[in-house]
């Protein structure tokens, strides 16, 4: 019999979705908005412990759509943005007719280097003359970045920040969750992340005018008015009644399934400690609490003997999902012409790292299997 595929991050039912989305049917709310939209977001404010207002929306690219618009962001601005992410948290910048500005990775997070943000910063006043209209970090494989290096630079200069914590909802710094140090914020239940509602996202806002406002630019930005009337340019990008009650059937089991993916993390540092030339994303400190939404590993070829290309080969000869850490978007050909302030950390990282299966769902079977291929190389 054929073995099963290991996927790189399957998403997992905790059991109550179902209930949700049957009770969407049963009362004919299978529509955008409704119910368990309302207590999805009633539960995800809950859940960060802060004073904000969440908007639940089609996708985490939404979000930060919708924020940089609300920022006032337009034609001919400037974005800093973080390099070493998915395109996801740069292509919102160019839908608003702006251009990004990328920033590099420091080693310890792989996030935004606060250092580079503030050269990049005062690189931009000295060639254009005004400042970046806002700053987009990121919260990589649930790795919360140097959170409070960061807010400084953007308080020293008076630049709005989003926090995109698509990857790190269940992740915190310093005993604060992460989405909740931004001025905006965005969250996404992609299919592989955390939790799932089939597709979707969120934007994390700090008063309710802004999610009011948020919520009328999401449903076509139609004014108050007995008919159809439209003042500004709006989008359709709220979520639908049945995904968020899928979502709500998820926000049950977050906490089992943050546990779960950090003994994941656990189990692979424990095993594969005497491999030489594999070091994995670890905490700088005790105030970095990662989800661990995905595990990452790089390898030295020069001590391991073997680089990332072949054990992402092996990886697929014995039907295990893993995949190259995120490409940097100062490679990517759509912005090759765009700012780049870099040290060559995010390069490095591409070139030497691999993404490891961490689905919740995955037994310590599957993490052996893993780890025997890995450990396989070694005898080649």
């Amino acid at each position: 019999m054929k073995k099963k595929k290991i996927y790189l991050s399957l998403a997992t039912m905790g059991g109550d979705e179902l209930k949700y989305v049957q009770e969407a049917f049963d009362t004919d709310w299978v529509a955008p908005l409704g119910p368990n939209v309302d207590k999805f977001e009633e539960t995800l404010s809950s859940y960060l412990e802060k004073e904000k207002h969440i908007v639940c929306l089609s996708s985490g690219t939404a979000a930060i759509h919708l924020a940089l618009l609300q920022l006032g962001v337009s034609y001919g601005d400037e974005v800093i943005c973080q390099s070493f992410t998915f395109v996801a948290s740069a292509n919102p910048i160019k839908y608003l007719g702006a251009e990004p500005v990328f920033v590099d990775s420091e080693p310890d997070t792989w996030n935004m280097d606060p250092n580079l943000l503030e050269e990049a910063i005062k690189d931009r006043i000295s060639k254009t003359g005004k400042k970046p209209r806002a700053i987009i970090f990121v919260h990589l494989y649930g790795m919360p970045a140097k959170i409070h290096e960061i807010m400084a630079v953007a308080q020293k200069y008076d630049i709005p920040v989003i926090e995109d914590a698509a990857e790190a909802l269940g992740s915190s710094y310093d005993g604060q969750q992460c989405g909740t140090f931004g001025y905006l914020a965005s969250l996404s239940f992609n299919g592989n992340k955390i939790i799932t509602t089939s597709g979707g996202g969120a934007l994390i806002c700090p008063t309710k005018d802004i999610a009011d406002k948020t919520k009328f630019y999401a449903t076509q930005a139609r004014d108050k008015a007995p008919h159809y009337q439209h003042s500004e340019v709006g989008f359709n990008y709220r979520m639908s009644n049945v995904c968020a009650g899928i979502g709500r059937g998820q926000m049950k089991m977050l906490d089992t399934f943050v546990e779960r993916r950090r003994a994941i993390n656990a189990y692979y540092k424990d095993k594969l400690k005497d491999c030489p030339g594999i070091s994995f994303l670890t905490a700088p400190s005790e105030k970095y609490a990662a989800n661990h939404w995905l595990t990452c590993i790089q390898i030295d070829e020069a001590t391991a003997g073997f680089n990332r290309k072949d054990l992402l080969e092996a990886m697929e000869q014995h039907d295990i999902e893993t995949r190259p850490l995120w490409k940097p978007m100062h490679l990517q050909p759509v912005f090759s012409a765009n700012a780049y302030y870099g040290n060559g950390v995010s390069e490095s990282l591409f070139e030497k790292g691999l993404c490891l299966p961490s689905g919740s769902s995955l037994s310590h079977d599957d993490l052996n299997e893993v780890i025997a291929v890995i450990k396989s190389m070694y005898k080649k």
